[in-house]
């Protein structure tokens, strides 16, 4: 039994992107009901697919589809949401809606004054493995979110994977760096294992097969296991071994160092994006 269950309230999307699609699937797939569950998008095209997909509620115009809304999600590009937010400010306040925003870079405070001081706000960052249903998403609120608001995001978010509340919104800009990010970061990794198979003489097909096995047992191990990823890494590393040898080269090219100045990089991007929002 999933957390969703019991949860019977018409869910929103205003945009219906990549994100919603997965956020959708994962909903229906824990036995949402469909008709609870509405697309606002200018694209028709786009709008008339997901219905075919997943046979949900359709709606071209957003402030018809919010004033139906329990649950709001905006689901757009950051460079338009401040536009969306204010034309539908007095429809969200005179419903009363709870409303999720899980475009990147608009922190909270921003999001509130967009909305006219509407507060009952919560701000995610899920990651695109949210589209098979192994996403990590951060959750953030202030005070005035009620234990039942926060109740109902969890059941959303549970059905595409894993979750985490964080207590400072500072730390979204991190976890932006870190999980939403990272799995361009993982693909980089799998491109470079399945290139170097390539290079001694595997097929590209056998290479990739390999490759995606290793790293999809890898992360399962590791999460699975009660051991930190480096014990790990030492129980497989034997003395004088292929996978020794395999390490020192990794490590003679500060692949460590590597990887926290692409994190760094990625939440100082973040935190540019923020104060762009913030200073408009």
């Amino acid at each position: 039994m999933t957390l969703i269950n019991g949860i019977n309230k018409v869910i929103t999307f205003i945009g219906g992107g990549n994100m919603a699609r997965s956020l959708i699937k994962g909903l229906l797939s824990n036995n949402y009901n469909s008709n609870k569950i509405l697309v606002s998008d200018p694209n028709a095209t786009k709008l008339q697919q997901l219905q075919h997909d997943f046979g949900i509620n359709i709606q071209l115009d957003n402030k018809t589809a919010a004033a139906k809304a329990e649950i709001l999600i905006f689901a757009v590009k950051p460079q338009i949401l401040q536009n969306v937010a204010v034309d539908l400010a007095q429809i969200i306040q005179n419903r009363k809606s709870l409303i999720i925003s899980i475009t990147a870079g608009i922190r909270l405070q921003v999001l509130q004054s967009w909305l006219g001081g509407y507060k009952t706000i919560i701000r995610s960052m899920p990651n695109t493995p949210t589209a098979v249903a192994e996403g990590m998403t951060a959750l953030y609120a202030d005070k005035t979110i009620t234990y039942h608001h926060k109740k109902l995001a969890t059941a959303i978010f549970n059905s595409v994977g894993r979750f985490l509340w964080v207590e400072n919104e500072n730390f979204m800009d991190v976890i932006t760096a870190l999980s939403g990010s990272g799995p361009a970061m993982i693909f980089l990794v799998i491109e470079a294992l399945q290139k170097a198979g390539e290079k001694l003489g595997l097929t590209a097909e056998s290479a990739q097969q390999l490759t995606l096995q290793t790293v999809l047992g890898a992360a399962k191990l590791a999460s699975l296991s009660k051991q930190d990823p480096s014990q790990l890494r030492k129980q497989v590393t034997s003395p004088n071994g292929t996978t020794e040898r395999a390490i020192e080269a990794l490590e003679s090219g500060n692949l460590e160092n590597l990887f926290s100045a692409a994190v760094l990089a990625a939440k100082q991007r973040a935190e540019e994006i923020a104060n762009t929002y913030t200073r408009k």
